[in-house]
């Protein structure tokens, strides 16, 4: 629904005072000039009257989407019951019921030994106090984080991500296969990657001394929508259960039914023993967590405190949301959405060879746009270096390992992922984008989006990209016939 002059003029003059007083470090502003007025579900609405399916989601946020009636109807009764609002750390009903419903879905190795920190009420200051917390209980002060990762805008949690410039910990490859660090790919990348885990912690000339923790994310957010492989996230909990490193989780975005498990971890059977937890469980309000085994309790009173940190509100609403993701089986919902969702975008991306790679869990899925124009130039190196490659892979069969083809993958196209994400805009949809140079198109639509409506996402999405990149098909990537694609689709899924 469109709207008048006048609420576009109010619109436009709410955006130029935004950029005339807010500080230039804002993001999601930039990207998406829009004045949300209303909001319910998958729909936001404009100042302007515009209507937008929000694939954003409070950048993971919203499992139940905005304003869902049991967040709303939990917030109303605090507020009518004359319960204080601000508490510090103490006991209250409220936080006692949110307590044993997030205890309730812990995985079952942790629920039974775990203790509960609640922090400053952003997810950074949960990553904070879990690095505090292990460097306390082990006294060690290293740290093993991944590249890729993203764990928060504070230092030491700024630290620990990929971005980060100073760099005070050790920096471990994280396994994907589209651009795989060792140019492998799949089950033979994650197990080079596994080997130089090893590799650095037990080699005495590494320079790397035992470490407190290691940090990782399941499914890599920021840095691409990249999955852990399963096995590789096992391998990662021998290796420091092994050591007495402790394994920290960071479960931020990925916890709450968001990859089609209730926590992230859970797809590979690991138990964790330390969560990081923020985001979803507030229920669309501002609340982090940080969940531990009891062995790791040894914290002197005041280690590691908050002024914010007894948000009653949003324990309220978390509890409701926790409980309704459990209740409703939105985990395996979103597993069964999002396998569907992911089958089509592979489709989309065998018509269109800007989508260079198609990837996620659950409901957490990131589209990698590519610079098509190189190809040309990459394909005659790669016919030059044919001879080489051949030889290569007689050296990597005799160690038992792959090499990569020697096409690889395109390069990113970040304007390109820029300009789809306007014509998504334009059609009244909001993605975000993310990866190592902002070539993944993202999707984190609530766990409660239908089935018709993720089809509206998906029409959307594709009539943005076709208008951007315009429908030309690459010649290696021909239409797959029926019987074959549903057989390539299968074996996708099972692998999955």
């Amino acid at each position: 629904m469109q709207g008048g002059v006048g609420a576009v003029a109010v619109t436009e003059g709410i955006l130029r005072r935004q950029s005339a007083r807010e500080s230039a470090a804002r993001t999601y502003a930039r990207a998406l000039p829009i004045v949300p007025v209303r909001a319910r579900g998958l729909t936001i609405e404009g100042a302007d009257g515009r209507r937008y399916l929000d694939c954003l989601s409070g950048a993971g946020t919203l499992a139940l989407g905005h304003n869902h009636p049991v967040v709303l109807d939990a917030i109303r009764k605090v507020l009518d019951s004359g319960a204080p609002l601000h508490v510090l750390d103490l006991a209250t009903p409220v936080k006692d019921a949110f307590v044993t419903e997030l205890f309730h879905n812990l995985p079952p190795g942790l629920a039974d030994r775990a203790r509960v920190q609640f922090c400053g009420p952003a997810g950074t200051d949960a990553v904070e106090a879990a690095l505090k917390l292990v460097r306390a209980a082990t006294g060690r002060s290293g740290v093993l984080a991944f590249t890729g990762a993203y764990h928060g805008m504070t230092a030491g949690a700024l630290a620990a991500s990929g971005g980060a410039c100073d760099v005070r910990v050790t920096r471990l490859p994280y396994p994907q296969d589209y651009r795989c660090p060792f140019g492998v790919g799949g089950p033979s990348g994650a197990e080079l990657a596994a080997r130089w885990t090893e590799s650095v912690l037990d080699d005495p000339k590494s320079g790397v001394r035992q470490p407190a923790g290691m940090i990782l994310e399941p499914v890599q957010g920021e840095g691409g929508v990249i999955p852990a492989p399963d096995t590789w996230l096992r391998r990662m909990r021998q290796i420091t259960a092994d050591r007495s490193i402790a394994l920290i989780a960071d479960e931020i975005q990925t916890g709450v039914g968001r990859t089609g498990a209730f926590w992230a971890v859970e797809h590979s059977g690991v138990t964790p023993d330390v969560m990081v937890l923020s985001k979803a469980i507030g229920g669309s309000l501002p609340l982090a967590v940080v969940v531990y085994r009891d062995d790791l309790d040894v914290w002197e009173p005041g280690a590691h405190a908050g002024t914010f940190r007894g948000n009653q509100l949003a324990m309220a609403a978390g509890t409701a949301t926790l409980r309704y993701v459990r209740e409703h089986h939105l985990s395996e919902r979103a597993a069964t959405l999002g396998s569907r969702m992911l089958t089509r975008l592979r489709d989309l991306a065998r018509e269109f060879p800007c989508i260079g790679d198609v990837r996620g869990r659950g409901l957490m899925i990131g589209v990698e746009l590519v610079d098509v124009e190189a190809e040309a130039e990459a394909e005659a190196e790669a016919e030059a270096d044919t001879d080489a490659d051949a030889e290569a892979d007689v050296e990597a069969d005799a160690y038992g390992v792959g090499v990569a083809s020697a096409r690889g993958p395109r390069p990113a196209a970040p304007e390109l992922a820029a300009a789809v994400q306007r014509e998504c805009l334009r059609r009244g949809l909001i993605v975000e984008l993310g990866g190592r140079h902002s070539s993944v198109v993202r999707l984190l639509p609530p766990l409660t989006i239908t089935d018709d409506q993720a089809s509206a996402v998906l029409d959307r999405l594709a009539d943005a990209v076709a208008s951007t990149a315009g429908k030309r098909a690459a010649p290696d990537r021909a239409p797959v016939p029926q019987g074959r694609r549903r057989r390539q689709d299968d074996r996708a899924e099972r692998a999955g």
